[in-house]
């Protein structure tokens, strides 16, 4: 199903498990409580897609759009999710534990209440709107853009 387009499809609960999504446009579509482990989304675009509750631990999100996705309570352990947008998303209560997010734009994102043990936030980039966890301590390899010109880039 690589470069498939299941724009506004509700795929709510669906079993894609080691499928690959590279590349598909998921645009506004419902994956509510979807099974996405291990699965191939490398430069897929989930712009304003909802995922709350989906399992997407261990799979490659590496260069999706995600922005303005709903991930809330997602579980994402083990996710490679360099490069991302995440821009304007709901992370709140997510499983980030594990996960890659080298170089990952989270502009305006919502991460209240997310499981960021060993998360890997080398080069990711965010802004004075990104809401970390209470008591986080943002890591210096990550870059607060608020004040630099210029734009991310995704």
């Amino acid at each position: 199903m690589s470069n498939a387009n299941l724009t506004s499809a509700d795929l709510g609960g669906v079993d894609l498990e080691y499928d690959n999504l590279s590349e598909a446009n998921l645009m506004d579509t419902n994956l509510r409580s979807a099974n996405l482990r291990g699965a191939n989304l490398r430069s897929a675009n989930l712009m304003d897609t909802n995922l709350i509750r989906a399992d997407l631990s261990n799979a490659d999100l590496s260069e999706a759009d995600l922005s303005g996705t709903n991930l809330n309570s997602a579980d994402l352990g083990g996710a490679d999710l360099s490069r991302v947008n995440l821009m304007d998303t709901n992370l709140s209560n997510a499983n980030l534990s594990n996960a890659n997010l080298r170089g990952a734009n989270l502009n305006s994102a919502d991460l209240s209440e997310a499981d960021l043990t060993d998360a890997n936030l080398s080069g990711a980039v965010w802004n004075d709107d990104t809401v970390f966890p209470e008591g986080f301590e943002i890591p210096e390899m990550s870059r607060d853009l608020d004040d630099q010109d210029g734009d991310f880039g995704l």
